[in-house]
Order: C-alpha cells, then structure tokens, then sequence
C-alpha cells in the first residue's frame, strides 16, 4: 500500500477486553461476573482454565501501554468491568474499581493514545443474573443505562469515544441459545429477549452518556459477517437471506431502520419478546458511529429439520459430492475461513444499504499457533499476511467512499479466549502466561511498519500543501 493509503485521521489501534486480560477477579471489592462464575464450572472451558489472572493488567497496565507507545498505536480499545465498578450491578459504587480505569485512562492520554471504551463485553455481574436473569430481563436496559451514566460521569471528561456493547449476537446465542459462553444457558425463549433488551439497553445507555458530556460519541460493535449460500441452489439462497438476517440484519435494521428484518420477524413470533411503545425509537436513535468486528463470512444451507428458520451453517467440507470452491482458502487455529474480501463487502454494504455511517473496524485478527523461537522471536507469518490483506480491504473501501475511520486489530495481547481458555492465540504481543512476559510478535512489527508509513504519508502530503 502507499503510504497514504488511509484517509487522513484515520485511526490505528488494538482490542481487549475486561475479562480476558485484567485478571484480579475479585480485587479491591470487585464482585463476581457471570464469566467469573461459568469458568469454574467443570468442563465448561478448555483445560478448566479461567481468567483469574488471565495478563494481570488489572495491576499492571503500564507494561502494555508501554508497547504501544513502541508500536505507534493511536487509540486502545478496552472494556470496564461492570462488577469491578458496581459489584451487585447497581447500588453501591466501588470508588477503588472507577480509579483503576481513572489512572488506565490517563496513562493513556499521557503515552498519547485514544481510550475507545466499550461498557458491556460480556462480563455482566453475576448478581443481576441470579436476581433478574440479566438481559433476559427488560430491567437490565435501564440498570445498564445507569451504569453508563456513573462510568460517563467518572471518565467522560477525557474519554470521547463509547461502545455500549460488543457482540450483542454472541451473547444472546452462544451464552442464551447454545449454552456455550456465560450465563450457559439452552432456551430459545430468552433468545429473542436478550437481544431486544441488550439493543433497548444501548439506547438508553447512549441517551444518558450524550446527557453526562454532550460531546459523547457513542456507537455499539456487532460481529458481522458476509452469507453466502452453500450450494446455487434455489433453497440455499433462500437460507441465506434468512441467514443473512439472522446473523447481520438482526441487529441492522433496528439501528438504522427502526424495525427487525422480515421474514425472520415473523417466522419467530412465537419467540418474539414484547416490543413497547417507544422502543424502536429509543433503539434507532442516530449513532454516531457503528463498530464492525470481523474474522471470516458464513456458508448456510437449506435444513427442512431446523424449526421456524429453516436453515443451519454450512460446517462440512464437501458439499454435493464435491470440495466446495470457499473451501480452498486457508484456515485460522479457530477453523474459521480465511477471507479479506468479505470486509469489503460489509463495508461497502453500509454505504450503500445503510446511508454510510461513520465506521471502525473495532475488532479483526485470527489465532494461530505461535511459539517462540530459538532467536528469542515469534515468527507469525500468517497472521502478518492476515492483517495485511484485511487492512488493504479497508483501505480499499475508503477509496470506494467508504466512511471508515479506524481499524483495531484483535488483540493487542494473547489473552483468555473465553470457551478455549488460553490454548487459541489472537495477539499481535506474545504473553507467557507463566510469567507474564511479553514479546511483540513479527506481526506486531508489521503493524508498527504500516502505523509509521501512514503517519509519514500524512506529514508529506501536509507539508506540500499550499
């Protein structure tokens, strides 16, 4: 790529969040989350692994911020433990929890790094979900909402950039359909109503940061990914514009359109949650920018078997007796297909379908095995050439007009994968969890080569204009 081959401002930072780096589980009165207490559950994690102490960035920030000052990062995405701020989930306030995130947030304007702070990734306090099933019920939208407020009053003065949620589909499916993540649950009637309460709960929590600092820039990350359908087959494209729906649209529509997606809608009405006056208002009140997490795009077929929806992904590698052509690309440590181009179209989908919103890639990068080597070092060749193809992608879309702004690679540092414990790797720094050493990893470096090329693009093309 050129060296300007991003608009100028734009934005390169890393992602974390709460539970998977901080570790301190339970210091300085922080209460127990629903991650805390699912990890503990036998065989529920790889290997019984938990986040006790996952990177102890809890009492060690500064080692991390030092290596993105040597890595040129911009900006720091990073989550708040709802538990380490307000243990019960409202109530009393843990003044100890507010000031680590106080002295997170200045050391990071210090090292002059943007704080994008997301306020609900999946840590919820285990309180609220034994007293209230959590996001199962319709008054966790305005405890969260109060919660946002008290960490928009703390930190707002410095922090302009909020994510309300991260991944709302994630928690609603793998922790309330599946089973798979926190809470582990397997009811297909608190489905729906997570999502709509999760979705309820950001516009109010919006709403409240915009009255704290009316400043606030407030947007939410959904992970998103292209459908396709497994097979040319009439019943196949028709699964993947349910799929489609499912995956993507769920959560579109309502912030952008002010409805949920037909015919998913309807085929789910016996799931559907009850949708008050006022709701859809409150949901589609205008972001000020939306955060795409992407890794790879989504094959479905037709499945007659499945009830109300019709279709299921399509996991299996030969489809109609043959290799299915998607499948020659190559694979992440997560089995998760390797495709840059489906970034392109997710970006230039909302420009096109969704009247262009302001955009960051807040989340995008792939597990592989790393080891280090005899020189010491941590030869990732393809998460390099990951990063490379998926950052030119977004380059690309903003030349196609795209209004992207930024882009986060995930993850800053090799952290607790959530079900896979600390066996799958994300990080562009190496940790070893032993001893908490950490190795900035080739990739890392790559990073750091692409920040500094861009930064030297924009101070030429500023110094030869008129």
């Amino acid at each position: 790529m050129s060296a300007n081959a991003f608009p100028p401002g734009f934005l390169f930072g890393a992602a974390t969040s709460a539970y998977q780096i901080e570790g301190g589980w339970d210091a300085d009165g922080k209460g127990p989350s629903i991650w805390d207490h699912f990890a503990r559950l036998p065989g529920r994690i790889q290997r019984n692994h938990n986040g006790d102490v996952a990177c102890n960035t809890y009492f060690d920030f500064a080692t991390d911020i030092d290596i993105m000052r040597r890595l040129g990062l911009q900006a720091y995405r990073f989550s708040v433990a709802w538990a380490r701020v307000l243990p019960l989930g409202r109530g009393a306030i843990n003044e100890k929890g507010l000031d680590y995130y106080d002295r997170l947030v200045d050391a990071l304007l210090a090292a002059g790094i943007k704080p994008f702070v997301t306020l609900f990734h999946w840590d919820l306090p285990l309180a609220l979900q034994r007293e209230m099933g959590g996001f199962d019920s319709r008054d966790c939208a305005a405890i969260f909402a109060d919660y946002a407020e008290i960490v928009g009053r703390r930190l707002g003065d410095r922090v302009k950039q909020w994510i309300t949620l991260n991944e709302p589909w994630v928690h609603a499916t793998l922790g309330h359909l599946r089973g798979l993540h926190a809470p582990g649950r397997l009811n297909p009637w608190a489905y729906l109503r997570v999502i709509h309460h999760q979705l309820l709960g950001h516009g109010l929590a919006a709403a409240q940061l915009k009255g704290v600092h009316a400043d606030a820039q407030v947007g939410i990350s959904l992970n998103m990914g292209p459908v396709y359908p497994a097979t040319d087959s009439e019943v196949d494209r028709a699964a993947a514009g349910l799929g489609d729906q499912f995956i993507n649209r769920i959560f579109l529509d309502p912030l952008f359109r002010g409805q949920y997606p037909e015919p998913l809608w309807g085929r789910l009405r016996a799931f559907r949650p009850p949708v008050q006056p006022g709701d859809m208002e409150t949901i589609a009140h205008p972001l000020d920018f939306v955060g795409i997490n992407y890794y790879t795009r989504i094959h479905v077929r037709h499945a007659w078997y499945v009830p109300f929806v019709g279709f299921w992904p399509n996991d299996l590698p030969v489809v109609a007796g043959r290799v299915a052509p998607w499948r020659k690309n190559g694979y992440s440590q997560m089995g998760w297909e390797v495709y840059p181009a489906g970034l392109f179209e997710l970006l230039f989908r909302m420009k096109q379908e969704y009247g262009n919103p302001a955009v960051y890639i807040t989340e995008n990068g792939a597990a592989f095995a790393d080891t280090v080597s005899d020189d010491g070092r941590v030869h990732d060749p393809q998460r390099q050439q990951f990063l490379e193809q998926h950052t030119d992608m977004v380059s690309a879309a903003a030349r196609a007009g795209v209004n992207v702004r930024g882009y986060f690679a995930w993850s800053l540092i090799d952290n607790f994968e959530w079900a896979y414990g600390y066996d799958k790797r994300f990080g562009i720094v190496y940790v070893d969890f032993a001893t908490q050493r950490r190795i900035i990893k080739d990739s890392g470096y790559w990073y750091q080569s692409l920040i500094q090329g861009q930064a030297a693009g924009e101070r030429s093309g500023a110094a030869t204009e008129p």
